[in-house]
């Protein structure tokens, strides 16, 4: 078997196989060939995938720097408090405005951790109805229908979370301190922004960013496949390509 195998890869590669083809003739001499999910495995080969997406997504957003270091969730100052930003730095005062930046993306490293249970209750609550549509349906498909069925919930529980973070890591009083400053300067218009609110939308849209990128992880490559449910599934999304 094991000298059978090169020279079957070879024979496929001369006869221009497809990827695809290969993967499929491969899986039928190892014994590994999926026949099609049914529409529950359908939905739970999803759940499974959501679920080690948002573990592992969620896992590395709520470690130190998870947002702060991180270039595709980083959290910015609130776009309309951008000239406060502005105005502190002409003033000399970089410290505060990290202080700020820093606070923001730690309350919402904090509060990722927390929020993995909210969002794998709303995986199991799924539905298996669209599943098998989901499954085949490419890249950010499962987030995108995640994101559409459970932002309003996944809001309402996240804010609290965000709200009590922002107080433990100091982001309400640096904020304070810096709004406070730049409302002392004559004649600005004073800012008033909703910190718990940006917060709460910008960790959220991080965690869908971070689920999307290991969703297209387990779409692209077999490895990432951890339980023989997954498998058999995105092999039969696989065959649909």
């Amino acid at each position: 078997m094991k000298k059978f195998i090169p020279l079957l890869l070879v024979s496929v590669l001369l006869f221009g196989c497809t990827a695809q083809q290969i993967q499929q003739t491969v899986g039928a001499v190892l014994g590994t060939t999926y026949g099609d999910p049914s529409e529950e495995e359908a939905g739970n080969g999803l759940k499974d995938a959501l679920s080690a997406g948002i573990t592992k997504g969620v896992g590395i957003l709520s470690k130190t720097d998870g947002f702060l270091g991180n270039d595709l969730v980083r959290i910015p100052w609130p776009e309309e408090a951008e000239k406060i930003k502005d105005a502190l730095l002409k003033l000399g005062m970089q410290k505060q405005v990290d202080n700020v930046t820093t606070s923001l993306n730690r309350a919402a490293e904090q509060a990722s951790g927390v929020a993995i249970d909210v969002f794998i209750q709303a995986i199991k609550q799924m539905t298996f109805q669209d599943a098998l549509q989901i499954v085949t349906g490419g890249n950010g498909a499962a987030t995108a229908y995640l994101r559409k069925t459970t932002t309003p919930i996944l809001t309402e529980k996240f804010r609290p979370i965000v709200d009590k973070s922002l107080g433990q890591v100091n982001a309400t009083k640096y904020w304070s301190d810096a709004t406070g400053i730049y409302n002392k300067i004559p004649l600005v218009k004073p800012v008033n922004t909703d910190l718990t609110g940006f917060v709460t939308e910008r960790a959220l849209e991080g965690v869908f960013k971070m689920v999307e990128k290991e969703e297209n992880n387990i779409r692209a490559n077999p490895l990432a496949r951890t339980t023989e449910l997954m498998k058999k599934v995105f092999s039969f999304a696989d065959k649909k390509k």
